[in-house]
């Protein structure tokens, strides 16, 4: 009996031997495969930003002197002299100069002669009240009246007016572009304005958007996906986070940034491409635009064929400097020898739209 129960325990331990090793035989099968496959998955990215969100600063109000007492044809100087009348035998004294233009006080001596004093002192007491009643409701109701009045501007503000540009209401846009690996002179030519654009200054940062979009629109039969979003937003904080979410977002996507400039600052990285790696199919190239526009520049669904696109590269490429607040490039592959397939494209950028 008990060598039948070995004979059969024998029967089952061999097959159990033979599954657990090919399945451990698989296990390293499959992670072969992926540690094979993860270098054809790296990503090199460029990248270039200036700007920021933050308040232009207002130029000074002009100082005010006073104005120089005058000589000519009789009156008072301004501001207003109460000086001792002309052949009257008072002594200098009894007059004092007021800093303030008002009606002078009840304090001040009654003329004899039915003068000056004589004509104030009968009112002189409601008027002053009157007076400060007036300054008090003006403290008060001023502050509440600019800010109504600033609201109301930027909700209103024509396109171009100064009320749209000093407002805090803002448009962030984004436009991405899917091209063909036959554009490869596009790696090169946005590598080469990275590099070189002078993103301190407000004309290298509408330099580089222009450029970008002047790149782009010389090679519209390379356009194969493409998307936009044009967001407005009710204050600078709100446009600050938008903005910071969308490029995090699309950096995420990246394996290493080789190519980056940041207001002016460069560096570069090498990046290791598989010699395995699946032949280039697609360069994606995203532009993230912060303006002082208080309405979308794009109408949602408004991009579905190559004529839309035009449309839309062209609008962003008309935004002037003083407009302009934020920019940021990015591309991938920013190496010439790294390559994004076409897998790739679908997993990374599911949203992009194909071009009619």
């Amino acid at each position: 009996m008990k060598l039948r129960q070995d004979r059969w325990q024998g029967r089952w331990t061999a097959p159990r031997q033979k599954l657990a090793a090919v399945g451990l035989s698989a296990s390293i099968g499959w992670m072969a495969i992926l540690m094979t496959l993860a270098p054809s998955w790296a990503q090199s990215g460029g990248r270039a930003r200036g700007g920021s969100f933050s308040q232009p600063s207002q130029p000074a109000p002009p100082s005010r002197s006073a104005p120089s007492g005058g000589s000519g044809g009789g009156g008072y100087s301004a501001p207003y002299d109460y000086s001792v009348p002309r052949n009257r035998d008072y002594s200098p004294g009894s007059y004092r100069r007021p800093t303030v233009i008002v009606a002078p006080p009840q304090s001040y001596p009654i003329d004899p002669y039915g003068g000056y004093g004589s004509s104030y002192g009968t009112s002189s007491g409601g008027d002053g009240l009157f007076l400060i009643l007036v300054l008090v409701g003006g403290m008060i109701l001023m502050p509440i009246a600019m800010s109504y009045m600033r609201q109301m501007g930027g909700r209103s503000g024509s396109p171009g007016s100064a009320s749209e540009q000093a407002n805090d209401i803002v448009t962030v846009t984004q436009l991405q572009v899917a091209l063909l690996a036959q554009a490869r002179y596009i790696q090169d030519s946005l590598t080469q304005l990275s590099a070189q654009a002078n993103l301190e200054s407000q004309a290298g940062l509408n330099q580089l958007l222009q450029e970008t979009v002047l790149a782009l629109l010389r090679s519209p039969e390379n356009w194969s996906h493409a998307k936009v979003n044009s967001q407005t937003v009710r204050s600078r904080a709100q446009a600050s986070q938008l903005f910071e979410q969308l490029s995090i977002q699309e950096r995420s996507k990246l394996t290493s940034e080789t190519l980056v400039n940041i207001d002016g600052q460069v560096r570069r990285q090498a990046v290791k491409v598989s010699a395995e790696a699946d032949p280039a199919s697609y360069i994606v190239v995203t532009l993230l635009v912060g303006t002082a526009d208080d309405k979308p520049l794009i109408k949602p669904d408004s991009l579905h064929s190559a004529e839309e696109l035009t449309a839309i590269l062209k609008r962003l490429g008309s935004i002037t400097p003083s407009y302009l607040m934020i920019y940021e490039l990015i591309w991938t592959p920013q190496d010439a020898t790294d390559s994004l397939s076409r897998e790739q494209l679908l997993t990374h950028y599911p949203d992009l739209i194909q071009i009619a």
